[in-house]
């Protein structure tokens, strides 16, 4: 196999994008690949999409702080007795609407990136098919991902049995925070399994498949879903539900490091994917 760079008609791409392409090429068996300004692109344009997610992301942790906060002051400013009062769930549900809309542009700037790269490729490589779940994100971190959401709901909902109303009212904004990640999430799996495979030759239709798993690695990795219960609820509610929380956090951190041990790396999928003919 040549290891040619790619012949694309992309504009260049800055040294500092180049440098990072070749990194990582090395770091993913690729090292007798050259970094091509195609690819650079792509590579930078995910790295800042990443980014902005993870901003999103923590966002959402600080509202949903704030909105508990808000009801604490609240609760406190009458004498531990708390009114009803809707305004803060109404902001914190606006917000997850306004969240999933620039994750969503976000998504479509990515995906406009890698449909103006396709449009420069003088040739495609052939492949039979679109990678599917399965062989990107894989049944185990799927797994991984419904049992952590399941993890987090039954906290909120065992957190709404409380009869203490504060706890009550927190429970319910737990629940709005992990629904609108759980929508973020899903938002973004839909558009990696649905964007275009951009590649011309084998090592870059590895190195598509790569981005593919790694994204989808990224996003099961359930950081919200561990820290939301316990910036909202931790120390406030029960003992036996704190104890829970803790335990969740612990199990499901040693299940996330078992899963990047024991499963192939994202390049050897990469791999099997493509040698699919």
């Amino acid at each position: 196999m040549a290891h040619e760079p790619l012949s694309d008609t992309s504009p260049s791409a800055p040294a500092t994008d180049l440098r990072l392409a070749d990194a990582w090429l090395a770091r993913h068996g690729l090292s007798g690949a050259r970094p091509t300004p195609l690819l650079a692109s792509r590579l930078a344009v995910r790295s800042r999409a990443r980014l902005a997610a993870h901003l999103i992301l923590a966002v959402l942790i600080i509202a949903s702080a704030l909105a508990a906060a808000y009801d604490r002051l609240a609760s406190s400013a009458f004498g531990g007795f708390q009114p009803y009062r809707p305004l803060p769930l109404l902001v914190l549900t606006a917000l997850v609407a306004v969240l999933l809309l620039a994750q969503s542009l976000l998504d479509w700037w990515v995906r406009r990136v890698d449909q103006r790269a396709g449009a420069t490729l003088s040739r495609r490589a052939a492949h039979p098919i679109q990678p599917s779940w399965r062989a990107v994100l894989g049944l185990p971190y799927a797994v991984f991902a419904v049992a952590t959401f399941a993890g987090a709901m039954v906290l909120a909902w065992s957190a709404l049995a409380v009869p203490d109303p504060t706890v009550r009212q927190l429970a319910v904004v737990l629940l709005i925070g992990l629904l609108g990640v759980t929508a973020i999430t899903a938002v973004q799996l839909r558009h990696l399994l649905r964007r275009p495979v951009v590649a011309e030759d084998e090592e870059s239709l590895t190195a598509d498949v790569i981005m593919r798993v790694e994204d989808a690695r990224d996003l099961t990795t359930p950081s919200v879903q561990w820290s939301l219960p316990m910036v909202l609820l931790f120390g406030t509610a029960p003992g036996w539900w704190s104890a829970a929380a803790v335990a969740n956090v612990i199990v499901g951190m040693v299940v996330c490091v078992a899963l990047r041990v024991r499963t192939p790396s994202s390049a050897t999928v990469a791999r099997r994917v493509t040698s699919v003919r």
